[in-house]
């Protein structure tokens, strides 16, 4: 039986802090997209409220800036017949069965941590998902949704989990890389604010994925391969 993953990412979006236009990283959907292809799964690219997606620019292997220049995954990803067209006309997570998916992995990028942290929408999806014993994924800055998605008996969904996400130490060297600040909090620093929970990093930059359970988190971009990876192993093949 072929397994089916949802890649759940985010609408495009107006940063409140920095003014630019915000979306999902490229190299979180492209690497964890390829590792569930190669496994042979049934993927579904879907956003919160549907349509086309918009990609960050530093994402871009073609930006400007070089930053991900260089991203031949993505590169191929954006061109390939079979991919290119993944990211246009998404659905919306309202016009899904959810109940049909095996697992389910939320795309970083900037706009979660202004479109997701805060919809309850999302958070309830996520929940159910997770209730019904089946695999929780999230990359980056999709952990943002992990500080406030609540079970059905209120307890946050990482209540005595062992997760990551963006680390304080990349948020500064972010905004220190850029010379302005970028997100309108910090993952780890209100991670660290919960109680019964244990929010841990690795290297800054540098591969570092976790799985307690049926939740699987990986720490940033370099992390979404990794992640994927723990999914499929999760799965059984």
């Amino acid at each position: 039986m072929t397994r089916e993953i949802l890649m759940i990412a985010a609408n495009r979006a107006t940063s409140p802090v920095t003014g630019w236009p915000i979306g999902f990283w490229w190299a979180e959907l492209s690497h964890a997209w390829l590792e569930f292809s190669r496994a042979g799964y049934e993927i579904t690219i879907a956003s919160p409220s549907g349509g086309d997606l918009f990609a960050d620019a530093y994402s871009d292997p073609e930006d400007d800036s070089g930053y991900s220049g260089h991203d031949i995954v993505s590169l191929g990803f954006k061109y390939g017949t079979t991919t290119r067209n993944l990211i246009r006309n998404t659905p919306a997570l309202a016009d899904l069965d959810m109940e049909k998916f095996d697992a389910l992995f939320v795309v970083g990028g900037q706009s979660p941590m202004v479109t997701m942290i805060d919809d309850g929408d999302l958070h309830a999806r996520v929940a159910r998902h997770y209730e019904a014993g089946k695999i929780t994924a999230a990359v980056c800055h999709g952990t943002c949704i992990l500080l406030k998605t609540r079970l059905s008996d209120d307890s946050l969904l990482v209540a005595g989990k062992t997760w990551t996400g963006f680390a304080d130490s990349e948020e500064a060297y972010a905004e220190s890389a850029v010379g302005q600040k970028i997100q309108p909090f910090w993952i780890e620093t209100e991670a660290k604010k919960i109680e019964d929970t244990n929010f841990v990093t690795g290297g800054p930059l540098a591969e570092f994925a976790v799985r307690d359970g049926n939740l699987i988190t990986g720490q940033q971009q370099v992390s979404s391969a990794a992640a994927a990876s723990k999914v499929i192993a999760a799965l059984g093949f």
